[in-house]
């Protein structure tokens, strides 16, 4: 029988999340999983699914309908030596549970003059482009990069989601994990390799080398910057893709870099348009990297409303491989 090379499986994102919960739980024996679900249905679209049978009711334990009440329930836990994973399950609802993330979770470590460790992993779904409406389709991710105390996780493969999420169960501090539930099927990007592996933090990622334009995003909108410095290819542009990974910490030196390199940058981002991480990354490069630039800085985001149920309306809210071909096409002719 041949010998499958392991270094060559192609999982989905939500296979790689699963692996990589699951070898974690295996390693260490105080991570325990919470949330709405979890235990007999393996959560809302089956991420802890087995995850019972294997681990047992004393790690894997579902919650009431109250996301006040099973957060808070992490954050005691985490302070009091266990390592839980709370299932947030989409970041729309974070509100109810405001004051557990925001004033428990970031601050406890600080306001106990570093001698608290925090090792808790919020997982949550984000994103639109599958017509689930105003309360089921937001990102959010930059409100909690506005937090001090929080680390924020915003994978786009299935390869750096393990990783990253590898590292996030082994950090002795807060950290949102955010999941686009529009890549769960998806497989592209590199391999998974079997074993565990970790990232790194705070490590940006060139998914597409080019010369003309920097096009920066994170999560769906570094697929559609990929679609869419291949349609610029064919219009003599060259275009960088930089995945930004995680957003806190934030990779500066590999945007002002590649932005060094190309003279323009585009920033795509699915969150809102006002104080977004299109924003932060435009005012770092403005801030330390304007004399690289040749023309000034394209942003693509969300509009300012409400996400549509309405496929079509969507479609006009969301990014779009379009609108990033157009922002840069201006970058680039504008020089």
């Amino acid at each position: 029988m041949q010998q499958v090379d392991q270094q060559q499986r192609n999982l989905t994102f939500l296979q790689a999340i699963t692996e990589a919960l699951s070898q974690e739980m295996e390693r260490d024996k105080s991570i325990v999983v919470m949330g709405e679900d979890v235990r007999i249905w393996g959560g809302v679209f089956g991420r802890f699914k087995g995850f019972r049978e294997k681990f047992g009711d004393d790690r894997v334990l579902d919650t009431p309908i109250s996301e006040a009440g099973f957060v808070g329930a992490g954050v005691g836990a985490a302070a009091t030596g266990l390592r839980p994973v709370v299932d947030l399950m989409f970041v729309d609802f974070f509100g109810v549970a405001g004051d557990q993330i925001v004033n428990q979770a970031a601050k406890m470590k600080y306001m106990f003059g570093g001698k608290a460790k925090i090792p808790l992993v919020i997982i949550t779904m984000i994103g639109g482009g599958l017509s689930a409406a105003a309360q089921h389709s937001e990102c959010l991710y930059s409100v909690f990069a506005h937090i001090p105390g929080i680390k924020c996780v915003v994978p786009s493969t299935a390869y750096d989601a393990k990783g990253l999420l590898t590292t996030a169960l082994r950090q002795d501090d807060p950290v949102m994990f955010f999941e686009h539930k529009f890549l769960h099927s998806s497989t592209e990007g590199r391999p998974v390799p079997k074993e565990s592996y970790a990232i790194q933090f705070g490590k940006a990622d060139i998914k597409r080398e080019g010369t003309d334009v920097t096009i920066v995003g994170l999560a769906r909108t570094v697929h559609q910057s990929l679609e869419a410095a291949q349609e610029l290819q064919t219009q003599g542009i060259s275009a960088e893709v930089l995945d930004l990974r995680t957003i806190v910490p934030m990779d500066e030196q590999a945007i002002l870099d590649s932005v060094k390199k190309t003279g323009r940058l585009v920033v795509v981002d699915e969150d809102y348009p006002r104080c977004n991480i299109a924003t932060d990354v435009a005012a770092l490069v403005a801030s330390k990297g304007f004399n690289y630039l040749d023309s000034p800085i394209g942003i693509v985001s969300s509009l300012d409303t409400p996400p549509p149920f309405s496929p079509v309306l969507e479609e006009a809210f969301l990014p779009s491989v379009e609108k990033i071909v157009q922002s840069a096409k201006a970058a680039v002719h504008r020089t």
